[in-house]
């Protein structure tokens, strides 16, 4: 159970199957704060117990798995390293999964299966606010403006990748060489804040507002 405006609410049960380890540490230093006080406890869990070599077959098995323990179940993997995506795209591959997962549970185990794909990296998302990622790794004007410069090369930060060379997370490099994903990343997203985000990439807020429609008082 939750406390929530001096009330008790129940509480839901949200597993997130994630590809890493900074996808993990965003959940519960991030998306935690905004679920939990609407009575949603997100649960990261890395794919396999590792993470790593992502695929369509191995989430839809992952979230089937998570399904019988959790009162709901989603993802959060990256576009950019799914492997064997068979030039499907992202709305495609959730499709899949989705049915993927159902398919595995027929019928006998009935909860909300939200599939996340992130298009195309984590580190699009960071792109939402160049200036919290300048704050955490201090960066000078000239590193800030090469931010803001990516930025407004595209309508929004969902849409920065145009090769595997120009993926979000090279780059966020390729400006600070000493960029750790794990370390960095999370600190980043916690200055822009889950709101941050959404306001700036259609398609996560889409998610989150999924996610949230899972709420004890919405239902």
């Amino acid at each position: 159970l939750v406390e929530e405006s001096s009330r008790w609410v129940p509480l839901i049960r949200l597993a997130i199957s994630v590809e890493g380890e900074t996808e993990r540490d965003f959940v519960n230093s991030v998306l935690v704060e905004r679920l939990r006080p609407i009575g949603i406890e997100p649960k990261p869990i890395l794919l396999g117990g590792r993470g790593g070599s992502i695929t369509v077959p191995r989430v839809i098995t992952e979230m089937a798995n998570l399904a019988w323990s959790h009162d709901a179940v989603t993802s959060l993997v990256d576009y950019y390293g799914l492997r064997r995506k068979e030039q499907r795209q992202v709305d495609e591959l959730e499709q899949a999964i989705y049915q993927g997962v159902m398919q595995r549970l027929k019928g006998r185990r009935l909860v909300p299966v939200v599939p996340y794909v992130q298009q195309y990296e984590f580190e699009g998302l960071l792109f939402s606010n160049p200036d919290a990622v300048a704050n955490v790794m201090r960066a000078s004007k000239r590193q800030l403006e090469d931010l803001r410069k990516v930025r407004s090369h595209f309508t929004t930060p969902e849409e920065i990748n145009d090769s595997p060379i120009s993926a979000p997370s090279k780059r966020v490099m390729r400006i600070f060489p000493d960029y750790d994903k794990v370390l960095h990343g999370p600190q980043i997203a916690i200055r822009t804040s889950v709101a941050g985000i959404a306001s700036e990439c259609p398609r996560f807020r889409v998610w989150i507002a999924r996610l949230e429609a899972l709420s004890p008082d919405l239902s």
